[in-house]
């Protein structure tokens, strides 16, 4: 699958060395949840100074800074995409979220550069949060998309066993 990005962004990627710093933006949702949950891997800028706050404004919304480290997926066509996750598990508030969703929570994955927060270099839609292992110093979690390799093909089969009014 290929993916239009500009070439600034191709750039730093495949630089040793840029002053263009990659930015990592989540949008977390859930039914579970009174709105979404805005996190940005880079403290970009001070969003509020009691308390102090970090974070990333792009294109009206404020993502609040939370140390992560991600690993993008490849673009295999004979598994599902897979993005993995690390964090800090500094503030206990992450924990709490987890802990109070019973379900996969929704996943949006957003990449900008940080000399332009509002153009999206790359997006990952409808991920959804799973594997998560929780320990007292962070916190990893697998972010997969819902595969349609996952449905039983056919979704039915017609034999004596499941349908026995049809013998």
């Amino acid at each position: 699958m290929s993916r239009t990005v500009s070439s600034t962004f191709i750039s730093a990627a495949n630089a040793q060395e840029t002053d263009e710093v990659i930015i990592c933006l989540l949008t977390v949702t859930h039914d579970e949840i009174p709105g979404p949950v805005y996190l940005s891997s880079d403290a970009t800028e001070r969003l509020s100074s009691d308390p102090l706050i970090y974070g990333t404004t792009s294109r009206g919304n404020q993502y609040l800074y939370l140390p992560f480290e991600f690993t993008l997926p490849d673009d295999r066509s004979d598994s599902p995409p897979r993005v993995v996750l690390t964090m800090d598990n500094t503030d206990r508030s992450m924990v709490e979220l987890l802990r109070s969703i019973s379900t996969p929570a929704d996943v949006l994955v957003e990449i900008v550069l940080g000399s332009d927060l509002d153009q999206v270099e790359l997006v990952m839609p409808a991920l959804q949060l799973s594997d998560v292992t929780i320990n007292e110093g962070s916190i990893s979690a697998s972010l997969v998309a819902d595969s349609l390799i996952n449905e039983p093909y056919p979704a039915g089969v017609f034999t004596p066993g499941a349908f026995p009014g049809l013998f």
